[in-house]
């Protein structure tokens, strides 16, 4: 379904087609990727959560809504073309540290409509669902109507398991979407040696069972089987205990995680809690003392952006592997 586009979109178009020519002829700066060559590719049409967008010409005024789709335009060396960003989890990875610093940030968390607007954006790009909240005036259609085009990540709308195989889409449509696919079919094919070498080390090492422990008191808040999170663990040598939870994230009585008697707790690492102040309040819960893994105090830790939909992905399946099987992965 297409949603209307208003005038003022077709004259942004044809601006940007027009800059296109000098924008490729030009030098670019570090981290900041220019349309290849003539922006091979264009018209390019993709159909993102329901929404199908035609593309004349690459976005040229971006905002990014969270922080693991704001690493994706990084990534992808689109510095240049981030007009505003928002709503960080944790730190960003050091090697995008000094890009994500040139950037406007337009909010803390979720800026209104009013602010978005007002770094004039012809892309808005969103992490999570949240990010296109009707209530707050940012949907889709809401953002279509001032000319606007939108993207969500895949995470945030898809009904079933999410894989390996949607991040390699998410990058590549991104690519596609700036004209700049070459550079996401070299993440892509890193990507894959990367997630293989770390297979190969993990070759005969038996699972562990894991809960994955976001965040909660009287209920814990943890990773279910739909999102990405749920495949880092099985790739990392894990199974996670609640990956029969429909959902990406979602609640667990503490009852059920006794139950199912996890052998090591993956804590995500974000926000106002420590991971120390959630260690501290697992080992405390007397009701928690026969599970293994606090008996035995098998924690590890991955910073929230590593378990979400984006680039940091197959390095935090090393990064876990490494902490579940450290006499196998290195």
């Amino acid at each position: 379904m297409s949603w209307p586009i208003a005038a003022r979109t077709l004259t942004r178009a044809a601006v940007a087609t027009a800059l296109l020519a000098p924008l490729a002829a030009c030098s670019t700066a570090a981290g900041d990727a220019k349309p290849e060559a003539t922006a091979p590719g264009f018209p390019y049409t993709v159909t993102n959560c329901g929404v199908k967008t035609t593309f004349t010409a690459p976005p040229e005024r971006a905002v990014t809504m969270n922080q693991h789709v704001t690493e994706v335009l990084l990534e992808l060396g689109l510095k240049g073309r981030i007009a505003g960003t928002a709503y960080l989890d944790d730190a960003v990875l050091p090697e995008y540290a000094k890009d994500y610093k040139s950037r406007p940030v337009l909010a803390d968390e979720y800026p209104s409509y009013e602010k978005l607007l007002s770094v004039n954006p012809d892309f808005v790009y969103g992490g999570y669902a949240s990010a296109f909240a009707g209530n707050e005036g940012r949907s889709r259609d809401a953002l279509a109507k001032s000319g606007i085009d939108t993207r969500l990540n895949i995470e945030g709308c898809k009904k079933s398991a999410v894989s390996v195989k949607d991040l390699y889409r998410e990058v590549r449509e991104v690519g596609s979407t700036f004209g700049v696919r070459g550079r996401a079919d070299d993440w892509v094919r890193e990507s894959e040696r990367e997630l293989a070498a770390t297979e190969r080390q993990l070759k005969g090492v038996e699972p562990l069972t894991v809960f994955v422990y976001d965040s909660g008191d009287k209920t814990a808040f943890t990773a279910g089987g739909r999102g990405i999170g749920n495949e880092i663990i099985t790739r990392a040598g894990g199974r996670n205990v609640f990956a029969d939870l429909d959902k990406s994230f979602g609640d667990a009585s503490w009852e059920n995680v006794v139950e199912r008697a996890p052998e090591v707790i993956v804590i995500y690492d974000y926000g106002a809690q420590t991971v120390a102040q959630k260690k501290q309040r697992l080992l405390d819960d007397p009701a928690l003392a026969d599970v293994p893994a606090i008996r035995n105090k098998k924690f590890a830790v991955l910073p929230l952006s590593d378990a979400v939909l984006g680039v940091r992905a197959p390095a935090a399946v090393a990064k876990l592997a490494a902490q579940l099987h450290p006499d196998a992965v290195k």
